[in-house]
């Protein structure tokens, strides 16, 4: 039995004190999230204009007044409270990771856990940054996709200044402006944060995946052409009807999919020199002259 096997070893425990170490973790995970959504919910009202900023930007830009309104009493409320909630769980969520972290550790090997901590590092900073490219870029397209349907109306500063005429329709037309609901607003910027935050998130998939034998990087170069199609279509789904964002995200996703392929090949040459370091390494598959030279 070797160093890391005694060390296995001594961090086993009955199943009644794994239980009860899971139940310690989870305590205080929630207690971390709720203390969470109560201190951001001070804050809930900033997050909030900051979420539909882009959404503003846009209604200025054609001429309209930047406010969203609710319908109901209690919208405004539970808009507060939802983002509370989301803060909150994000707030906390270095202090969920590292619970995870010490109740999964212990039943690792030292190697192991080495080689996983990097992803629990990774992932979060992957996620603020497909949110960040999301609020920043993804949203003020769509938003002045969706609302540039509705008609351009002139500013206050163009209305004191034009003459009598010109700030009175006289065609009759009828003018169509966007009276956002606070509610729908929020949830389509949401929508597009979730969606590009988990997209971000295909490098640490498939390399966790790489590292566990499921894909190699060959697979991954050998269905390539699948992988265009469904980014293609995932980009159809969660993305306006407008080819520049579409465009946009299947740039984005598929880079990481070439990404994903280079870290998939560096956990398989680690692997395999890992292997011939040990004289575990064989040579099947390999032509007869290279496995006669090895």
């Amino acid at each position: 039995m070797d160093a890391e096997d005694d060390e296995m070893e001594a961090s086993s425990a009955p199943l009644i004190e794994h239980l009860a170490e899971l139940r310690t973790r989870l305590i205080r995970s929630i207690t971390a999230v709720v203390i969470g959504i109560l201190a951001t919910f001070a804050f809930a009202e900033w997050i909030l204009d900051f979420l539909v900023e882009p959404i503003a930007r846009i209604m200025i830009k054609n001429g309209q007044n930047p406010q969203l309104i609710f319908t109901a009493p209690q919208e405004k409320f539970f808009v507060l409270f939802r983002i509370s909630g989301l803060a909150g769980l994000a707030f906390a969520f270095p202090v969920i990771a590292h619970q995870m972290w010490r109740f999964v550790a212990p039943g690792l090997y030292r190697n192991e856990r080495n080689a996983f901590l990097p992803f629990v590092v990774a992932s979060p900073c992957l996620f603020v940054a497909g949110a960040a490219f999301a609020h920043y870029v993804v949203t003020p397209l769509a938003m002045n996709f969706f609302i540039g349907f509705g008609d351009v109306l002139p500013t206050l500063q163009q209305l004191l200044t034009a003459d009598e005429s010109m700030a009175v329709p006289t065609d009759g037309e009828t003018k169509t402006v966007f009276l956002g609901s606070v509610r729908e607003s929020l949830d389509i910027t949401l929508k597009f944060i979730l969606a590009f935050g988990i997209c971000f998130q295909l490098p640490v998939l498939l390399t966790l995946m790489g590292m566990a034998g499921l894909v190699s990087a060959e697979g991954l170069r050998n269905v390539r052409k699948y992988a265009v199609v469904g980014i293609l279509v995932l980009a159809a789904v969660v993305t306006p009807p407008d080819v520049i964002t579409q465009v946009i995200l299947f740039t984005v996703v598929y880079a990481l999919y070439e990404v994903s392929i280079w870290l998939v090949v560096m956990v398989e040459n680690r692997r395999e020199a890992r292997l011939r370091a040990e004289g575990g390494h064989d040579d099947e598959g390999l032509p007869p002259e290279k496995a006669a030279d090895n």
